[in-house]
């Protein structure tokens, strides 16, 4: 299980992961192990809460499918492990990202104190730089 928050938690089976050879410098090692990992993980098919699911849909990020399926491609590391332990990180901080919910800024205006404040550190710069003027 694939614990995303105290609540939320995925079946393994619902992860797809397939191994890959990871591209780039990496000398022979390159060439014969597969270290990068491929991730997929279907929106829809899976057990997540549905506005959970609303939401991630609705995101617009380029790791997100048309079909509503994540693709997240892991090779920074050169074990299969960190790379898939990597993968899991990167799918469980996409889930959580959509669960923080932004509320809307209230906008209020300055009171007089802070009014006050600003006008006086304007007229003290101004001070300021009026002194560092050449006296005729």
């Amino acid at each position: 299980m694939l614990e995303i928050s105290k609540t939320i938690s995925l079946p393994f089976s619902e992860i797809e992961i397939s191994a890959i050879r990871s591209q780039g410098a990496g000398g022979q090692n390159v060439n014969k192990v597969a270290t990068a990992i491929h991730l997929r993980f279907d929106i829809q098919a899976s057990s997540l809460p549905d506005w959970y699911k609303e939401r991630l849909l609705k995101l617009s990020d380029r790791r997100i499918t048309n079909e509503g399926v994540i693709v997240i491609k892991s090779q920074e590391h050169r074990s299969q492990e960190r790379n898939r332990a990597e993968a899991f990180d990167r799918l469980r901080a996409l889930i959580l990202s959509v669960a923080v919910i932004v509320l809307p800024r209230k906008i209020r205006k300055p009171s007089k104190g802070q009014d006050r404040r600003r006008l006086a550190a304007k007229k003290h710069r101004s001070q300021m730089k009026a002194l560092r003027k050449v006296v005729e």
